[in-house]
């Protein structure tokens, strides 16, 4: 029992110190809402075998979506909690994989499309990130916050709903 308890705080105290950090690094964990996924996935329109990379993919619900219609799906997180939570949550899931990793790290010239929901103090480093990883006709969704310097091919505005900037390389 005592053994369990000392497992159980390290875990909570990992758990915090992954999530502060995430949080620090780009944004705090927040899921994209459900009631969103339709927007998102008709602004990508994601083809079977295309691949789609989720910096900061959370519970992983993009990536889950994002296999359902067979296109290649990764995601990104370094919360450790959200991390094992998508990690279980698509573990026989044939075209998803959730990696433990920071985005920053991941070279993302394979994508066919970049999805981030993550906040506007990143915006600066991460748009030079992907103008020098990303192929032309590479497309990029911004959940909530704009990418300041790019011209949004499409700025989706639904009734009480968050904004959503999608734009193609």
């Amino acid at each position: 029992m005592f053994y369990f308890l000392i497992l159980f705080i390290i875990l909570i105290i990992v758990s915090a110190v992954t999530y502060a950090y995430g949080a620090w690094k780009a944004a705090p964990y927040v899921p994209t809402w459900d009631a969103d996924l339709h927007r998102i996935f008709k602004l990508a329109d994601l083809k079977p075998g295309q691949k789609l990379y989720d910096l900061g993919c959370g519970d992983g619900r993009i990536v889950a979506a994002a296999a359902k219609i067979e296109a290649i799906a990764e995601g990104l997180e370094v919360s450790l909690l959200p991390y094992l939570w998508a990690k279980i949550k698509l573990a026989s899931t044939p075209n998803a994989k959730i990696r433990f990793e920071d985005f920053w790290s991941k070279n993302l010239s394979d994508a066919d499309v970049v999805y981030f929901f993550l906040t506007p103090k990143v915006m600066p480093d991460l748009k030079i990130k992907l103008e020098k990883e990303l192929r032309p006709g590479s497309k990029v969704i911004s959940f909530v916050f704009e990418l300041h310097g790019w011209q949004p091919t499409i700025i989706d505005k639904a009734p009480k709903r968050p904004t959503i900037y999608f734009y193609q390389r």
